[in-house]
């Protein structure tokens, strides 16, 4: 066998992630049968087409993922929230997808998302002191 290295880095590039992606992607492929690992985005723009906020995920085997969500302070408490969360549960919903998931961080929106309807499932303390991450999820 050939000797193996191991390294740490800062930066992700697309050459780091590819072999990692792609491979497990083909191991759960084969696994499951089928791949309908699938992208999400709701996009808030301004008039002029800039984007300035909004919803990134994915659906993936029947749960939709919520990884990225923001909105510039400036919009915020006009409703936009609700409505990019409920056209991503909406399409989750209309790919297949029989429930959805996040975490969040105690000092974000724990108390948005579940006005949303969203139940906690669990938390596990982090920095800064006092702060904990909150993992929600909802049945579509």
């Amino acid at each position: 066998m050939s000797v193996l290295s191991i390294e740490v880095s800062d930066t992700i590039t697309h050459e780091l992630a590819l072999p990692i992606e792609s491979g497990l992607n083909q191991y759960n492929d084969e696994a499951v049968g089928f791949n309908e690992n699938k992208p999400l985005a709701v996009i808030v723009r301004d008039e002029y087409g800039v984007v300035l906020g909004g919803m990134i995920g994915r659906t993936y085997l029947g749960l939709a993922f919520v990884d990225l969500v923001y909105l510039p302070p400036e919009v915020r408490g006009r409703g936009l929230g609700s409505q990019i969360l409920k056209r991503f549960e909406d399409v989750a919903r209309s790919r297949g997808c029989k429930t959805a998931v996040l975490y969040t961080i105690t000092f974000q929106a724990p108390l948005f998302y579940e006005k949303n309807g969203w139940q906690r499932f669990g938390e596990i303390p982090c920095l800064p002191e006092g702060a904990s991450r909150v993992f929600l999820k909802k049945d579509l």
